[in-house]
């Protein structure tokens, strides 16, 4: 009987070896649960095209659909973006997210109830040299719901690395030309607790013409005069998906 219970024991301990390694090889994910795409691979940042806008980076066409993971002060958040809902936008978007672009910078405008708005990084230089490379404008193909993400402009043909997402359902900018490129699939709550105490006053809209400090000064500006404001701390792209799936 005592050389059964040893055996027995000895069985047991093999199987939890066993068991402890295929945790190894199949890392934590599988045990949660979690999809294999949030753990593939996150390439980094091609920093040298942030300071080259001639950079073959920034005639790279988008794929179909793709994510990108934007980890903040509060929390992440995925973008889901489909390329034929605005292809110059997306292609930009991509760009500036493979370039690290948004990385440690700040969410410098959320009116609560209206829209959250980033895109002026936080070393001046790299502003200065972005802040007027505008892309064309793609026609409105979807609507500024809650959720989505778009571009800020002044005009025709203005749009360059600020963007917003819409807090709620926003469908007068429809009419203004503001073309949504994609929208939020998961991390809405995040959004939703962006600091937005400051209201516009920490820069405001393109179109309110006092962006001037913040442009100039970056983060250390927003810092100092308006501490609260949440940080994008990075932005990656998760995944690229061969075949567009319906967003509804």
């Amino acid at each position: 009987m005592r050389s059964m219970r040893s055996s027995q024991r000895s069985g047991a301990g093999r199987l939890a070896v066993t068991a402890g390694l295929l945790l190894l090889l199949v890392g934590p994910s599988l045990s949660r649960g979690a999809p294999a795409a949030a753990a593939g691979p996150r390439p980094e940042p091609d920093r040298a095209a942030l300071l080259d806008p001639r950079h073959e980076l920034w005639s790279r066409p988008a794929p179909a659909v793709f994510r990108a993971r934007f980890e903040t002060s509060r929390g992440p958040f995925v973008v889901e973006v489909p390329r034929d809902w605005a292809p110059h936008g997306a292609d930009r978007f991509h760009g500036l997210v493979a370039a690290g672009f948004f990385d440690g910078s700040r969410f410098f405008r959320v009116v609560p109830g209206f829209v959250a708005q980033f895109g002026i990084p936080g070393d001046p230089t790299v502003a200065a040299l972005w802040k007027d490379r505008t892309i064309s404008d793609d026609p409105v193909r979807e609507s500024n719901l809650r959720g989505t993400l778009a571009y800020a402009m002044t005009g025709p043909d203005t749009r360059s690395t600020q963007l917003y997402l819409n807090l709620k359902d926003n469908p007068r900018l429809d009419a203004q030309g503001f073309a949504p490129i994609g929208r939020v699939t998961s991390g809405m709550d995040v959004v939703d607790h962006l600091y937005g105490g400051y209201g516009e006053t920490a820069g405001g809209g393109m179109r309110g013409g006092r962006q001037g400090p913040l442009l100039a000064g970056g983060n250390a500006y927003l810092d100092a005069h308006f501490p609260q404001l949440d940080r994008l701390l990075r932005a990656r792209i998760l995944d690229s998906v061969e075949h567009a799936r319906a967003l509804h």
